[in-house]
């Protein structure tokens, strides 16, 4: 059998329920009004080699995301909450930074992409770019 080469990748899914509104809109545009969303975020990570008994890393070693989610943004105003324009793209960047700096330095795999939905039909994509 021939080795090949690769990656291995991983994602896990968390949801919760807040509320926004963008400013700069037109108007009359119904995103400009307060609205609310049951967001889903979705993080990727990858290794090039798995740790402990075969994985990318531990499904339960991500539970400090839920446990930000849910103290920081999950029935919140995120216009309140977030230092940026609550659109989805920047949440996902900004869930971005936050996991590389709170929880990637103690886990096997790298974070690759975050995806936020904010329907199930929608969804906006951060990819982390590494030097």
């Amino acid at each position: 059998m021939t080795a090949l080469k690769g990656r291995y990748r991983i994602g896990k899914r968390f949801s919760f329920d807040a509320a926004h509104q963008l400013a700069g809109l037109p108007e009359g545009h119904k995103c400009s009004r307060l609205h609310g969303h049951t967001y889903t975020v979705e993080l990727v990570l990858a290794a090039e080699e798995l740790s402990g008994p075969g994985f990318v890393t531990d499904f339960g070693d991500l539970a400090p995301v839920k446990t930000f989610l849910d103290g920081n943004l999950d029935h919140r105003s995120l216009n309140e909450v977030l230092p940026v324009e609550p659109t989805s793209e920047n949440l996902a960047r900004y869930l971005a930074e936050w996991f590389v700096e709170h929880v990637e330095p103690d886990i096997g795999g790298r974070l690759e992409t975050v995806r936020v939905s904010e329907t199930p039909s929608t969804w906006a994509e951060f990819e982390v770019i590494r030097p």
